[in-house]
């Protein structure tokens, strides 16, 4: 029996006058919307991610901070002037030394980017991140095989003291610090089907039983950063994975560089990251419905250049990442030609270079640096800064041998705010 042959009174009458108290409801919701539209609608707002190696390593602890302590460092005035000609929101930075105090970053956000450089107007970013990282920390053991244990090779991460080639990120929006994972001592063993390297002739493991055990995947370190955005939060991924270079037959940078990214293409990948612990030791990676970005200076080019099997396109070709939009600028172009060599020869755009390797015409320039956004996003706008000679700006980019890689998005935010 239907509920309308059971009861049907309750299926017609109405409390408070019936429709007339309804329609009175209806009408008054309708009036409140349009005199006060802002209550249930959002507006679009554009946020620019970017990414950016700026070289600012040095070869002995502290001589970064010593030399970003006042605002006359040249090469930090140029890296500067680059990152104020595009004002990002989110910048992460590769190769700057960590310092545990903060001052090393600091200087450089009082000294240099909050100083106009060339006439730009200054940069304010009032969140940063920074954390320990591998490069330079001792591992006791013989990894590079030259029967030493205590040189820049047998740290868990390149490096000729600790923090050296470091990464620092900078905000504008803030940064959920409670929410922020970090992966810098996964190890390398515990990534099923890891590539670790062979000896070149006979075949046996590269690496001591000892080194595997305790041997760091992440050369640097992995950071999870959720950034929040308006209405939106996004998940911001950085990494810098070792150079596929700088090894021997065996490849074992080759091999590492591979496996880094593939660490990064599994944790936006919520059906294989459950093998993948951070520093808290909390399992898994991503969610599915989260809103991501991954950023870095890869070392991996998807056409050209030494790294593995195309490492890179395991992020590039990954379902979960958005497609079609690729950084590009027309300074690579002109530089491609000018330098010709191995250029001549890439299968890859030259308009989508973001490194400039002209001293070394056996490799040529390459596309190593990223910004990848999720699908679900909405890329607006993207680039790479690499000004023609002639161009406004193209002093400054003699600063590094990377250039600036930059995202748009649009995202959603209270159009009450």
């Amino acid at each position: 029996m239907r509920c309308r042959d059971q009861c049907p009174d309750r299926l017609i009458t109405w409390p408070f006058g019936g429709w007339r108290w309804l329609s009175r409801c209806c009408c008054s919701l309708v009036l409140y919307l349009f005199l006060h539209p802002q209550a249930f609608s959002h507006e679009q707002i554009t946020v620019r991610f970017a990414t950016f190696n700026t070289s600012l390593y040095r070869d002995s602890p502290g001589q970064l901070k010593k030399d970003l302590s006042t605002g006359s460092n040249k090469q930090a005035q140029r890296i500067a002037e680059v990152i104020q000609r595009v004002q990002p929101d989110v910048l992460l930075i590769n190769e700057f030394d960590y310092d545990e105090t903060g001052e090393t970053v600091e200087s450089f956000q009082r000294h240099y980017l909050q100083v106009s450089q060339s006439n730009q107007p200054p940069i304010q970013f009032g969140h940063s991140f920074i954390a320990p990282q591998n490069t330079g920390i001792a591992s006791g053991l013989d990894l590079n095989g030259d029967g030493n244990t205590t040189g820049a090779g047998d740290a868990f991460g390149f490096g000729r003291f600790a923090g050296q080639y470091g990464m620092v990120v900078f905000s504008k929006l803030p940064i959920a610090k409670e929410k922020i994972r970090t992966f810098r001592t996964f190890l390398w063993k515990d990534m099923p089907a890891a590539r670790f390297p062979l000896a070149p002739v006979s075949r046996q493991p590269f690496y001591s039983a000892e080194a595997r055990a305790v041997l760091r995947l992440p050369s640097k370190s992995i950071w999870d950063l959720p950034i929040m955005c308006g209405l939106q939060t996004v998940r911001l991924v950085v990494a810098h994975p070792t150079p596929p270079v700088f090894d021997g037959p065996e490849d074992r940078n080759g091999l590492r560089n591979h496996d880094e990214i593939r660490l990064l293409a599994d944790y936006i990948d919520p059906r294989r990251s459950n093998y993948i612990y951070d520093d808290q030791g909390r399992r898994g990676g991503l969610q599915q419905d989260d809103l991501f970005v991954v950023a870095g200076d890869m070392n991996a080019d998807p056409f050209d250049g030494d790294s593995r099997n195309a490492a890179i396109r395991q992020l590039l070709d990954h379902l979960r990442v958005h497609q079609g939009t690729v950084p590009s600028s027309r300074g690579a172009v002109v530089k491609s030609r000018m330098d010709g060599g191995a250029n001549d020869g890439q299968r890859g755009d030259p308009a989508h270079d973001t490194s400039d390797f002209a001293n070394d015409l056996s490799v040529g320039n390459l596309r190593l640096d990223y910004v990848l956004a999720s699908r679900s996003l909405q890329v607006a706008n993207s680039g790479v800064f690499w000004p023609s000679p002639g161009d406004d700006g193209h002093a400054a980019i003699a600063a590094s041998d990377h250039r600036l890689v930059w995202i748009d998005l649009h995202l959603e935010d209270d159009a009450s705010n």
